[in-house]
Formats: structure tokens, sequence, C-alpha cells
């Protein structure tokens, strides 16, 4: 029997999941409101603490910003820390939000329980299984979190099909509250992701930038990271996101919702040149929007008519009620950290063979410059 916990730290809120392999119960399954643990990273510490001794937890997997090499939370730098957190001062001194996560991955790493059962896990930039090429000039190929939802679309493949990990072909598109991302899954392993702030834009973020306007943009004021949350499809709508829910941004319509559609669809195609998929699964908070699903599917359903049309386009379905897919497919890797039934899973994924910073394959700017500005704590 193994007991693990996994959580995601996503744009609106921190979700806990925690599972009994054994008898398949979940034992967490939990939502933080993120303002909560900006403001207060230690209630979100006492809480993981708490589930950890009550259920005798065997492994943790917290959400690690754009990624760590795996290690075990007590081992971890200050350093590998600041750049999975990276910020600059300026921002720094503003209070940016990614400041909780980094304060919070430094209270599990000094935690004498947690710090000892709990793993720092990589990002796509950072996975073996990744070819290099595809890295250059990328940071952002897809964060933490984003690995946690492959390894829950792998697992579920895997299993409702009764096939091997390893024989597993998906992509894998999320479609969330800040941004959408996509990963390419081949033989069981991420082989490529348009993620996040290099992709197409999301619902609040713009995605990747127009390099003339980055341009434009720094010679007129700083590119904050405050301003890689602005300029997405809600900024279309003239909807409040943080007052209207995506369910109103839904049933608005209009050209800012066929806009986030398309951009996830673009997403999504843009990966059938590194894999070629079984099916394609639809994670993140738009995924519980049925209008969004069926949508998304006429999108893709031209393009992927050349595939033969066998490939569907499905829900990837949490076993909670509450937590996000991130934070079970966390739970997973923890799950397989331990030697537990998903230890194949880790094996597969080729988790513990990660390396690097998120900085190795920049070569337009002095690569070594931005890992000694960015590895140091600002405003931790």
């Amino acid at each position: 029997m193994t007991r693990a916990l996994g959580t995601d730290s996503g744009t609106r809120s921190y979700d806990i999941f925690g599972f009994d392999d054994e008898t398949g119960e979940a034992f967490a399954d939990e939502s933080i409101p993120r303002e909560e643990m900006v403001r207060d990273p230690s209630s979100v510490l006492r809480r993981l603490r708490e589930l950890a001794r009550a259920h005798r937890v065997d492994a943790v997997v917290a959400s690690s910003g754009y990624g760590v090499p795996l290690t075990r939370a007590r081992e971890a730098t200050d350093e590998e820390i600041a750049l999975a957190t990276f910020i600059s001062e300026e921002d720094a001194a503003r209070g940016h939000r990614i400041l909780g996560l980094r304060r919070l991955l430094r209270m599990i790493r000094d935690d004498p329980l947690l710090g000892e059962i709990t793993y720092f896990t990589p990002g796509v930039v950072q996975l073996p299984t990744v070819p290099r090429y595809r890295k250059l000039n990328r940071v952002d190929m897809g964060t933490s979190d984003k690995v946690y939802s492959a390894a829950l679309a792998i697992a579920r493949h895997a299993e409702e099909r009764g096939i091997d990990y390893g024989q597993v072909d998906i992509i894998v598109v999320e479609v969330g509250f800040a941004y959408t991302s996509a990963m390419a899954v081949r033989s069981g392993q991420v082989v490529d992701g348009v993620a996040g702030t290099a992709g197409f834009p999301g619902y609040l973020g713009s995605g990747c930038l127009d390099g003339e306007v980055a341009y434009a943009v720094s010679n007129v004021s700083r590119i904050t990271k405050e301003a890689l949350f602005r300029g997405g499809a809600a900024s279309l709508s003239g909807l409040d996101p943080f007052r209207s829910s995506t369910s109103d941004f839904v049933a608005f319509g209009g050209e800012a919702y066929r806009a986030l559609v398309e951009f996830a669809a673009k997403d999504a195609l843009a990966l059938l040149a590194s894999t070629t998929p079984q099916a394609i699964y639809v994670s993140g908070r738009f995924s519980r929007e049925p209008a969004f699903l069926e949508d998304l599917r006429a999108a893709l359903s031209a393009p992927l008519s050349g595939l033969g049309g066998s490939v569907k386009v499905e829900r990837l379905r949490p076993s909670g009620r509450v937590a996000k897919e991130a934070a079970e497919g966390a739970a997973l890797i923890a799950n397989g950290l331990a030697g537990g039934r998903y230890r194949r899973l880790v094996e597969v994924m080729r988790l513990k063979e990660a390396s690097g910073t998120v900085f190795d394959h920049v070569n337009v700017y002095d690569r070594d410059e931005l890992i000694r500005r960015y590895s140091r704590l600002v405003g931790a």
C-alpha cells in the first residue's frame, strides 16, 4: 500500500489530491484560493503536514514552478528554487504572486517531515525525452504542473485501453484560467510542448509575443511578469475575468470565445509534427465547459480527419470533485517515486533523468548571465 499526495499551483487555486493505491480511496481532494497561498504560504504548509501525518503519506510531489531536476525537497538549493520561480528584482519589489510559491517551496524544504518525503520535479524543457533542438530559446515549454497533467493522461489512456505506458501516443491540451498549453507524448514520453507564454494566447495570457511587439514595448516600458497575464482572449470580451465565470465567457460567445477555441486548436495541431496521436486529451478549467469541449472538437475535426478519423478529442477527467487534473497527476508521480503502483509510469517518462536549468537552451543572450541574475532569491 502506497499513499501519495500531489499538488497543483494554478492561477486561481492551489489544489491538493491524495490517494491510496490499494483501496483507490481519495483521502484528499481540496482547493485553496491562490490569493490565500500568496498571502500566507504557511497555511498551505500546515495543511500538507496535517494530511501527511493523518494519512501516513509515503511521498508528496509539490508544484515546482518552471521546474527543478527531480530532487528530494530537503536537498534543493536556494538557487534551484530561485530559478524555478525566477523573477526580476522590480517584480519582486511589487510582490508578484509567484513569490508565494517560492516561499512555500522553501518552507517545504525546511520542514522536518515534508522536506524528507516531498519531491520537486522538472518542467518540460528539462526532460531528456524532448530533443535539444526543440528547446532552442525556450523556457516555458510546460511548467512542472503541465508534466503532471501529461502523467495523468498517459496513465488514463493506457489503463482504459489495456496497453503499456510505453505504447501511448497522445496530445494533452490544458486550457486553464491564465494560459493554454499543449504537450506531445510519444511512446509514453513527453517529446514536445507548446505552452503558456511560448504558445498561442490563452484566456488571460497573451501567449508568445511578436518579437517586434516585445522590442517596441521594451523600449518604452519594462515587460513585467504581470504583463504576461494580460492580452489574451478575455481582453477581447470586455468581461472582467476575475468577476465573471468561465461559463459566462463561453455563453458570451463572440470573437473572444472563437479566438480561445481556435488558439487551443492551433496549439494542439502544432504538435502533429512531433507525434501521431491516438487521442487528444483536454484538461484545465475550460475542459469543464461542455460547449467549449464540443467547439474544440469541431475545430479539430477537419485537420484530424487526415489521420483516419480515429483520433478522439476527450476530456481528461480527474477522479476528484475539486482538485484539478494536474494535482492528481502529481499524486501519481509521487506514488511512483515511492515504489507504488505507478513506478513504471515514472520510469517510462524518464523523470529521474531530467537535468539543467530553464535557461540552458537560450542562445539569444548570455545564458550564464541569466542564470547568475535569476538564481538569487530576491523578494524571498
